[in-house]
């Protein structure tokens, strides 16, 4: 929730006398504020509290420097008069400031202009049961245990002689969804997140992250051991030329791949709109990439409603590189003539669907296996600063970092600088030739997937990053 920390500290003041901070709390929240709206006067209203508890720890130059923790709430009401739409929001849960959120969200949907392809707020869904969305251990994660974590990352950083930067944050979310429709939906969602840069004497860099709804299953010492030596390995990098060349993309640089692959493609909001590479039947990827978007998985992290409350679904996305289907949300599937498959974001939302738990099907290959596939090539560990150059295409420019290295017969052979890069996304998974067996669990762009190492036959640099 964004504000200064006075606001936020109004808000948890401001909730009613009693008020539980549980799912079932914060549904009571929802169904008080589309009572008020239906006495406002409105045709249809949707309430979606999304509420929190979260810290942060973060270390610089190998010490910790700042533990921050914050609880925050928000109601978002989307009230409906015909096909005219408004969106308010409020911090306070009382209710009186439930009722003047109604009464406002109705008074504005008075003068907005008519949105003519709306059809109807969702109906209830059957919602999938699933496991693993919450762990108590990481709701009641302790400044002492995100320390303890830190300075396990930072152990690891000492003893390779490097200095460690990064940041730990757990927490809990609630989110809870109700409708004039009788949509009713809540549940409780845990989240890790442990990041670590490291940075060597001699222009070397390193980076290693894990993701979990889980904090136990988070390996302090073995992140900072991943980013540490990564840092000692790529110091005194040497300049290569531009031009193409086979690379094996590390977990952290396929994430980037995917969410813009998610982000530009398989929203049905980008077909319908015309800007979106997918057609039914069209091989677009290697036929060794198989790619879904799953919410129920474990692996992942599990959510089992969307942000309309609507049940998700299990959407295949890619099958062996041959597009299969999108992702919809109320409004896109209703100009389809489909049902939604619970990838809303909350109102308003101008982006449409997306999906927010990608998983790429896992391969045989070992890292071995990976880099042995190159005579001449390039390990990358991560991208950054990437941009869409063309949208339909997936042509985007960025940056490698954190680690690129020659590897010759399979071989790294040293650390290169990094190298600015425009590529296809959708020619890079065309040209994948192997597939990494391990994956991990990483935050994203659009939420948090699952990904294996790519072997890709051939990635086009243009220049060398002075980054």
């Amino acid at each position: 929730m964004s504000g200064r920390p006075g606001e936020r500290r109004d808000a948890a003041e401001a909730r009613s006398p009693g008020e539980r901070r549980d799912a079932a709390g914060w549904l009571d929240v929802a169904e008080r504020a589309i009572e008020f709206a239906r006495a406002a006067g409105a045709d249809q209203a949707e309430a979606l509290v999304m509420a929190g508890d979260s810290a942060l720890t973060r270390f610089a130059n190998s010490e910790i420097h700042q533990n921050v923790a914050e609880s925050s709430a928000t109601v978002n009401l989307r009230v409906v008069l015909g096909k005219r739409i408004a969106v308010v929001s409020t911090g306070r849960t009382d209710d009186a400031s439930l009722r003047r959120l109604a009464e406002r969200g109705t008074q504005l949907a008075q003068f907005v202009e008519p949105f003519d392809e709306f059809e109807s707020l969702p109906a209830p869904t059957p919602i999938p049961g699933i496991s693993g969305a919450y762990a108590a251990a990481t709701a009641e994660a302790t400044p002492e245990l995100r320390a303890e974590a830190a300075r396990n990352v930072i152990a690891e950083a000492d003893e390779a002689g490097v200095v460690s930067y990064g940041s730990f944050t757990t927490g809990v979310e609630w989110t809870a969804v109700a409708n004039t429709l009788g949509v009713r939906a809540a549940e409780a969602r845990s989240r890790a997140h442990l990041l670590t840069v490291a940075m060597g004497p001699d222009d070397g860099t390193g980076y290693a992250e894990a993701a979990s709804v889980d904090v136990g299953a988070i390996d302090p010492r073995a992140l900072g051991r991943e980013a540490a030596s990564t840092a000692r390995a790529s110091g005194h990098p040497i300049e290569l030329p531009p031009g193409d060349y086979p690379v094996v993309l590390g977990e952290y640089a396929v994430v980037d791949v995917l969410d813009y692959l998610g982000d530009l493609g398989f929203s049905a909001l980008a077909v319908q709109q015309g800007r979106s590479f997918y057609e039914p039947g069209k091989r677009v990827g290697s036929e060794l990439v198989t790619v879904w978007d799953d919410a129920t998985d474990p692996a992942g992290a599990p959510a089992a409603f969307d942000y309309e409350g609507v049940g998700k679904q299990r959407v295949p996305l890619l099958e062996a590189g041959v597009c299969r289907e999108i992702v919809f949300d109320a409004q896109t599937a209703a100009a389809a003539g489909r049902t939604s498959t619970g990838h809303a974001l909350p109102a308003p939302n101008v982006w449409g669907p997306m999906p927010l738990n990608q998983v790429i099907s896992a391969g045989t290959a070992t890292r071995e296996d990976l880099l042995g596939g190159l005579d001449r090539g390039l390990l990358v560990t991560r991208f950054w600063y990437t941009n869409p150059v063309h949208q339909k295409l997936v042509v985007m420019t960025g940056m490698t970092r954190d680690g690129t290295f020659l590897v010759e017969g399979g071989r790294i052979v040293g650390p290169v600088r990094n190298l600015r890069f425009t590529q296809s996304y959708l020619d890079a998974i065309a040209a994948v030739s192997a597939v990494g067996r391990d994956r991990k669990a990483l935050v994203g762009m659009l939420g948090t997937c699952v990904v294996p190492a790519l072997r890709v036959d051939s990635f086009t640099f243009t220049g060398v990053s002075e980054g």
